[in-house]
């Protein structure tokens, strides 16, 4: 009896900590910059922007970084070599634990692809 409490209670209190996967996809976008590049340079925009980096490691090509006001979200940066073209960056923005709509991001996209366009 009580280990069927217990189990329920587990997989009541398990079932609040996680979310559905989404299926809606990261923004994605090819870019003729290196990954080294395109992932400094979306850092220095996310800190431009007000974000408070919580996680940034150029071996994984990831920065994990937090919107400081309202509305507060997260974001996570994703930067892939895409040889021989440049490298691939993906974008997703999180509330809660739920993500967000693409077009949440889509000013860091237009940002970025214009400073990358410029030359180093």
């Amino acid at each position: 009896m009580r280990l069927a409490l217990l189990l329920m209670v587990v997989l009541g209190v398990s079932g609040c900590v996680t979310s559905a996967p989404s299926s809606e996809p990261a923004r994605q976008m090819a870019v003729m910059a290196d990954a080294e590049r395109a992932l400094d340079e979306s850092l220095a925009l996310l800190m431009q922007r007000g974000y408070v980096i919580t996680m940034a490691d150029g071996g994984l090509g990831r920065i994990d970084a937090s919107l400081a006001r309202s509305p507060g979200y997260r974001v996570e940066v994703r930067v892939t070599e895409n040889m021989p073209s440049g490298a691939s960056i993906a974008l997703q923005a999180f509330r809660g634990g739920r993500l967000l709509p693409a077009t949440t991001v889509e000013p860091l996209f237009v940002e970025l692809q214009r400073r990358l366009a410029e030359a180093p």
